[in-house]
């Protein structure tokens, strides 16, 4: 494989320049906004627990990853961009089962391999409808479903997740009109994937933070 291969995958990219996708490439500020975001309230926490910090400087790399690919556009800064998205999507899967669900360790560990089987398998079938975006539907999912559950069961942080599964589905809608929406709107949608997404991760940064068990005294 040929990593510097080019990638033209989005609207905005009309050359091979490495500022051909500005708005795309500055849009990733709101990635690092929402790490300082979870920063701010992870230094001012009553129990500061390292999970939720490695979260928070996941979201920097995100942030990274993203503003590398829209600018380098080829194989190695795709996986640049990719990679940290999806460990994010599965630690925090964990995290979510074990801090907010309440189940054990082991639990949280079979539950998460599940969900990344379930991502596998469940990808394939979305890709013909979704294109690449099918990725991010499980992840979609689990929010709504984790968050419906904490809502049951009148957990403080379901509003949190559940919102913040509403705010990612504007967030891949955006995404996917990138492309059929290109004629009439050449700078493209992006940029709003990226600003979207980066509020979905800060919203659940936040609830991450505020869940953070009670230091044992």
């Amino acid at each position: 494989m040929d990593l510097t291969a080019p990638i033209d995958a989005y609207c905005e990219r009309i050359g091979t320049g490495f500022w051909a996708e500005s708005l795309n490439a500055s849009s990733n500020i709101a990635f690092f906004a929402a790490a300082v975001l979870g920063l701010w309230y992870w230094r001012r926490a009553p129990a500061r627990d390292w999970p939720s910090l490695y979260l928070i400087y996941l979201v920097g790399v995100i942030g990274t990853g993203s503003f590398l690919f829209h600018t380098f556009a080829n194989r190695w800064s795709s996986l640049a961009d990719v990679i940290p998205i999806a460990i994010f999507i599965y630690a925090y899967f964990g995290l979510a089962l074990r801090r907010f669900v309440g189940t054990s360790r082991m639990a949280a560990s079979v539950g998460t391999l599940g969900f990344f089987a379930a991502s596998l398998t469940g990808e394939p079938l979305l890709a013909s409808h979704l294109g690449s975006s099918a990725g991010y539907v499980p992840g979609l999912l689990a929010l709504y479903a984790i968050g419906a559950h904490l809502i049951a069961r009148n957990h403080p942080q379901g509003w949190p997740v559940f919102t913040a599964g509403a705010v990612f589905t504007a967030s891949l809608a955006f995404r996917m009109v990138d492309l059929p929406l290109c004629p009439d709107w050449p700078r493209g949608t992006h940029f709003l994937w990226h600003i979207l997404n980066a509020t979905t991760l800060g919203l659940l940064l936040v609830a991450a933070v505020r869940g953070a068990p009670p230091k044992p005294r």
